[in-house]
């Protein structure tokens, strides 16, 4: 599989390469440094697999950038790797033709995670897009409308969980970024095993990214 990795940042692309080998070892990881660089790319890697593209390099303009690679490749995945995440910025990509939006501030585990998703068809957004930042203590939704069974039985508090769970984080990370303890972290994880039918971690992960939970109602 090709994968183009599109960043003005050559550490980010170059940071990026252990984690896309993560998804298939054989993975030739190509790289543009400007929108231009990129649709060469484009144009020149028939059966491209992936496109990982920044929004801030030089060229883009907005999601003008985007809907340019998109109109070249319409069945390739492009996924937004971004340092704006805002929920603005993350529905107006996907309206735009994007297959995902990962923030740079996620773990290199959940970035793997988002992709293998994304290369399975379905959509990724991150858990940002649907809970506030817990500093600002703002009442949230528990999950998107209409989430399916079994998630429509978490709470509010437990889908907050699932979905730092799902970005790679680990009990204690978790605990720090909802200001809890993690022992009530680990009371929490228990019942969204229970609720979903997941008996560990593991499995809880790769049920939701399964199902799509972390995925958004369609926006018309």
């Amino acid at each position: 599989m090709q994968i183009l990795v599109a960043d003005d940042h050559k550490l980010v692309r170059d940071g990026l390469r252990p984690f896309l080998h993560e998804l298939d070892p054989a993975v030739e990881v190509l790289d543009a440094a400007t929108l231009g660089e990129a649709l060469q790319m484009v144009d020149s890697t028939p059966g491209l697999g992936l496109v990982l593209l920044d929004l801030m390099m030089p060229g883009m303009d907005g999601l003008s950038g985007l809907l340019q690679i998109k109109a070249k490749i319409p069945s390739t995945p492009v996924v937004i790797v971004s340092g704006y995440s805002s929920r603005d910025h993350v529905f107006a990509a996907v309206q735009a033709g994007a297959a995902g939006f990962i923030p740079k501030t996620v773990s290199g585990a959940a970035m793997v995670n988002a992709l293998r998703l994304v290369l399975s068809g379905e959509t990724y957004l991150p858990s940002s897009t649907f809970f506030e930042d817990s500093a600002t203590q703002a009442p949230v939704a528990a999950k998107p409308v209409g989430a399916p069974p079994p998630f429509d039985r978490l709470s509010r508090r437990e889908g907050e969980i699932l979905a730092q769970l799902v970005e790679g984080r680990t009990n204690k990370e978790i605990a720090i970024a909802l200001s809890l303890q993690e022992i009530t972290i680990k009371v929490h994880l228990r019942n969204v095993y229970r609720k979903i039918g997941a008996a560990n971690r593991a499995q809880a992960v790769r049920i939701a990214l399964q199902s799509g939970w972390i995925m958004p109602p369609v926006i018309n």
